[in-house]
């Protein structure tokens, strides 16, 4: 009797573990990773895109306007400082200046002149004084050679400030021919031009912004200027690391240094407070991959721990869990976090080295207790 209910028993077993194992639901795939130790940075980042500036950028037009005579540059030139980049119709100055030089020219002949005629009266003069000392020479004509010689000094000295008068006229001249000619103030790109030849260009009126005649970018330096919320900006200080990442070049990741913290608040209607904040790159190489207007976003770090145990952020659950695999069985874990960034958050307490945690934890059905495989 004892052994038919040993044997029923151990029947009704059996056919309780075939029905548990057909009916029990199947592990759920993961993606784990191993904790393990290594660096670990506090960091803000912008709330919005930046964008890649020129240190050095030019919207330029000519002082003064008119009609459009040469453009000897294209857009994508390269040009050098002081190279000419638009030149206006100016025979008109040019046929002034020249006429102010050649009477310049005059003023500097007649005043030599003058002078030279000065010199021999003024000797004339030395002379009647001696004859007039010896008493050879009636006072008279001492007289008239004093005189004689006083007055061609003064024309002379009046000479001399004609020729004066006449080089700040050929200066006028010059300079009014030089507004009609545009040169670049620095070495650079030439990024757009707007106007061709014999088309009408005109300066912008105060308070009238308009297309200037050519916009000149110095691209061997740039910067990448990003807005950071007026919260976390309190702790970014100019001189700390930070780090660069361009939208039209996914992958890459540019070391960077805090140039400028702007003295403002952005009070943009309908968006967050924020302060401009300007990251130059530390690799001068890299500026040849990057072209100015570029969207960018910059990642301020505030401090860092070295050689501790950490987590991939993203395997954090609210309240600060994980979810840690043990014998292909989820176990929840509560944490001691300390500094952290999207990427990893130091760990205090609540893992070790070495244990797999989910990093999969959005998927539906994950919890302590559950069974998973890992993906392959």
């Amino acid at each position: 009797m004892l052994r038919r209910l040993l044997i029923a028993l151990a029947i009704v077993a059996l056919l309780a573990l075939v029905v548990w194992r057909a009916t029990r639901p199947d592990p759920i795939p993961v993606r784990a990773a191993r904790i393990d130790r290594g660096r670990v940075e506090r960091t803000v980042a912008n709330t919005r895109a930046g964008t890649v500036n020129a240190c050095r950028r030019a919207r330029l037009a000519p002082p003064s306007g008119g009609a459009i005579a040469a453009l000897p540059v294209r857009e994508g030139d390269r040009v050098r400082a002081g190279q000419i980049l638009l030149e206006l119709w100016n025979e008109d100055s040019a046929a002034q200046t020249r006429v102010a030089v050649e009477q310049s020219r005059s003023a500097v002949l007649r005043a030599e002149e003058v002078c030279v005629n000065a010199a021999t009266t003024a000797r004339e003069a030395e002379r009647a004084r001696r004859l007039h000392g010896d008493g050879l020479l009636p006072d008279d004509q001492l007289d008239r050679a004093v005189s004689s010689a006083t007055t061609l000094r003064a024309a002379c000295n009046a000479a001399r400030a004609d020729v004066q008068q006449e080089e700040a006229r050929v200066a006028a001249a010059r300079a009014t021919l030089t507004r009609t000619v545009l040169k670049a103030p620095f070495a650079g790109v030439v990024a757009k031009i707007t106007g061709e030849v014999g088309e009408f260009t005109t300066p912008s009126p105060p308070g009238i912004p308009t297309p200037p005649a050519v916009d000149l970018i110095d691209d061997s330096c740039l910067y990448v200027s990003a807005p950071i919320d007026e919260v976390d900006v309190a702790h970014v200080r100019a001189g700390q690391p930070a780090y660069i990442t361009i939208d039209a070049l996914p992958g890459q990741r540019f070391a960077g240094r805090v140039r400028r913290v702007a003295p403002y608040v952005l009070d943009v209607e309908k968006q967050a407070r924020t302060v401009d904040v300007e990251v130059e790159f530390l690799n001068p190489a890299v500026l040849k991959t990057l072209l100015a207007g570029y969207s960018a976003d910059a990642e301020v770090v505030l401090d860092v721990r070295e050689n501790v145990i950490r987590v991939p952020t993203q395997a954090i659950l609210e309240g600060r869990r994980v979810l840690v695999i043990n014998d292909d069985i989820l176990q929840e874990r509560l944490l001691r976090t300390g500094l952290a960034n999207w990427q990893y958050t130091e760990v205090l307490s609540g893992v070790q080295p070495g244990d797999a945690i989910v990093l999969s934890v959005e998927r539906k059905g994950i919890a302590g207790g559950v069974r998973v495989v890992l993906e392959k």
